[in-house]
């Protein structure tokens, strides 16, 4: 937290009170920064101001890029589409093994390098031919009145809207926030409490608050866990870290397990092995998760969606390109004896039954199992490629 000084500009923040001794506290997320005018929280781009809480970052941006899909990571959202990717500066979170640290623990408004309004981030996703705009890079909680304006100007316009997060937030602003989000994908960075305090300075418990409300909102969800060697990947951690989400998030939500490399406060530490990654799936799937990936590696295997009734690979991939599609896409796919999350997937669509993108689920064309998902009968075609692009004008130095 910072200490007082010249009262920041920005816009209006939601999700604060006062408090009686005229502090503003934010309740955004556990860390409920109490502020005076001029400080800023954890977070740094959430400040209290003259008359209450304030948004540093609102329509700025550390940078837009159009990716694959399948890069967030996402598997059964839209395959093979584009995405046009963008997130802000700072973060509520601490983590030690950041990639992402440059921007994450920016405390300088130099490192946003771009400037676009809602509409202007909407307009330019169609242009470009994305299906969607993901809010990502740093975390999207942070600047979630920023992100919920983008998520509306992308409706209007037929987008989806996505949000690549850790799950740190709470209450009212959980609930906000991912109403207006069509898919997550959440960061599940350990499974001990003791590990998120220290090498990521939150709480476990708010996190898996975040992923049952998710799997009970209809937004589409899928979970990434970073396995940092000797850190969070014992056998015992990721015995209970699947067990925990088959129980009470079902056997279809798809799990990415991603190798570490060496970064941030965290270099002394080695890259992840792929057997590592591997023995996680395993782990996984003897519990009973269903799609589970393994990601910044190279491994077919682990990138295939696989049906679950015949083993069939349903959808293949190499490094973001979809090879295969064997899918049979029918959103009126009747209810079948394989699909043993039926119950799990009536609360997902009990929240938001106006969401624009039902879950369409594909069929196996060999065995007819339901793959959980949002397919169309066709995928994308956009690759493995990375496109930087420009929108708007250039802050003034």
């Amino acid at each position: 937290m910072s200490t007082p000084g010249e009262a920041p500009s920005g816009v209006p923040a939601r999700y604060w009170h006062t408090l009686d001794d005229g502090r503003v506290q934010c309740d955004l997320c556990p860390r409920e920064c109490r502020l005076r005018p001029g400080q800023r929280g954890f977070c740094f781009v959430r400040a209290a101001g003259q008359d209450g809480l304030v948004l540093t970052t609102y329509g700025r941006s550390s940078g837009f890029c159009i990716d694959p899909i399948e890069k967030k990571p996402l598997a059964h959202f839209l395959p093979g589409t584009s995405v046009l990717s963008f997130g802000t500066a700072g973060c509520n979170l601490g983590c030690r093994f950041c990639q992402n640290h440059e921007i994450s623990t920016s405390r300088h408004t130099d490192s946003l390098a771009a400037q676009a309004s809602p509409e202007a981030v909407a307009v330019a996703a169609r242009e470009h031919g994305c299906r969607s705009v993901a809010l990502t890079y740093n975390d999207p909680v942070i600047f979630a009145e920023y992100g919920i304006d983008v998520a509306q100007a992308c409706r209007e316009r037929g987008l989806a809207s996505i949000a690549v997060t850790a799950g740190y937030v709470q209450g009212e602003a959980r609930r906000e926030f991912f109403a207006h989000m069509d898919a997550a994908n959440v960061d599940l960075k350990g499974f001990t409490e003791e590990f998120y305090a220290r090498v990521t300075g939150g709480r476990l418990a708010t996190v898996l608050d975040t992923l049952t409300h998710l799997a009970s909102s209809g937004v589409w969800l899928e979970i990434t866990t970073l396995l940092i060697p000797g850190v969070n990947d014992s056998t015992a951690e990721l015995e209970a870290m699947s067990s925990w989400l088959v129980a009470h998030l079902g056997p279809d939500v798809p799990h990415h397990f991603s190798a570490f490399h060496p970064d941030h406060r965290m270099t002394d530490v080695d890259r992840t092995p792929l057997a590592t990654l591997l023995r996680a799936r395993e782990i996984a799937r003897a519990a009973g998760e269903r799609y589970v990936y393994t990601g910044n590696v190279v491994n077919p295997e682990g990138e295939a969606t696989r049906c679950p009734g015949c083993g069939l690979d349903v959808v293949e991939r190499d490094r973001y390109r979809v090879l295969a599609y064997r899918l049979r896409v029918d959103p009126r796919v009747p209810r079948g004896r394989h699909e043993a999350r039926d119950a799990h997937d009536d609360r997902r669509g009990s929240e938001h039954g106006t969401r624009r993108y039902d879950h369409a689920r594909g069929r196996c064309p060999r065995c007819g199992h339901v793959v959980p998902g949002v397919f169309e009968e066709s995928p994308g075609t956009f690759g493995p490629r990375r496109l930087p692009i420009t929108i708007g004008p250039r802050p003034a130095d």
